[in-house]
């Protein structure tokens, strides 16, 4: 394990903390990312040096900063994961947007700090038990270059990543980890989003454009200024009163979502199987509620 903190106090106690779990053989600590990387190239070079199984991360820091090092480290040909503990509850967004594992909040907790090592390690498992390189981080935004397979969606099988994210809610000064194909739908609050999954719904703060954008190739569609959907979950699309609606799954949990006028056509040709046209036109006028079945 290597834990990275510019405050000797926070990382004297992180280096404590992992060190009482019998999990870990050597904790490493570096007061700065330099001193992180010399390690972690050592440590990959020389096998007399310990490996790096995991890193545990502070996010500001003078220089090169948590996030910038967790760049960084992506770019390694067998990265280790990141796991950041930091005392800032803002920047969480910003850490799943560079693959870290978990985000841990100052003061730590153990059982908080055991169960990120669960993940962690499990993960590293994982890695080393699967035949050829490491997968290539999920790509994201405009370099994608794609958009999800109507055909498989329909059938409701993965689209053309096969990579789960998480996106990381905080929920009581706990950091909970939401798995991208536990999301339904995401509905659109300013420049927040809300999560909604079969159990309850989770406000974060990030765009449903940006949303939009990243879950694309994962098989999520814009139906409305207010709503994107998992495209698999769609089980029907008809005329309502006041113009088409979706329905997500069947039965007494079904949901139904209003389709702006806009997004009509585009949804229409998705699920007939042919890439949606380019938008125009102005933007939605006021549609309807969320209608719960």
């Amino acid at each position: 394990m290597l834990a990275v903190d510019d405050e000797e106090p926070a990382l004297l106690e992180l280096a404590h903390l992992l060190g009482e779990d019998q999990r870990v053989a050597t904790v490493l600590t570096a007061p700065d990312a330099t001193e992180a990387l010399r390690i972690l190239h050592g440590s990959q070079a020389d096998a007399s040096t310990p490996t790096v199984d995991v890193v545990f991360l502070d996010i500001r820091m003078p220089g090169l900063d948590g996030l910038e090092l967790a760049r960084v480290l992506n770019a390694m040909a067998d990265p280790p994961p990141v796991v950041f503990v930091t005392a800032h509850d803002d920047r969480a967004v910003d850490a799943y947007e560079v693959g870290a594992v978990d985000y841990l909040l100052k003061p730590l907790r153990t059982e908080r700090l055991s169960g990120s090592l669960d993940r962690t390690m499990a993960l590293r498992a994982a890695r080393r038990a699967a035949p050829g390189p490491p997968p290539a981080p999920p790509r994201h935004g405009a370099e994608q270059g794609g958009r999800p397979d109507p055909a498989a969606a329909r059938r409701g099988t993965p689209a053309a990543t096969t990579d789960d994210e998480v996106v990381p809610v905080e929920l009581a000064g706990t950091t909970k980890l939401v798995p991208r194909s536990s999301i339904r739908f995401v509905e659109a609050q300013g420049d927040y989003a809300r999560l909604h999954t079969s159990e309850g719904s989770h406000l974060v703060r990030i765009p449903v454009s940006v949303l939009e954008d990243r879950w694309g190739e994962a098989g999520f569609v814009r139906i409305h200024r207010a709503y994107l959907v998992s495209l698999p979950l769609i089980t029907e699309l008809r005329m309502s009163g006041s113009g088409y609606v979706v329905r997500l799954g069947n039965g007494p949990g079904a949901v139904e979502l209003p389709v702006s006028r806009r997004h009509t056509a585009g949804l229409k040709r998705i699920l007939r199987g042919r890439p949606p046209r380019p938008q125009r036109g102005p933007e939605d006028g006021p549609d309807g509620p969320v209608v719960p079945r």
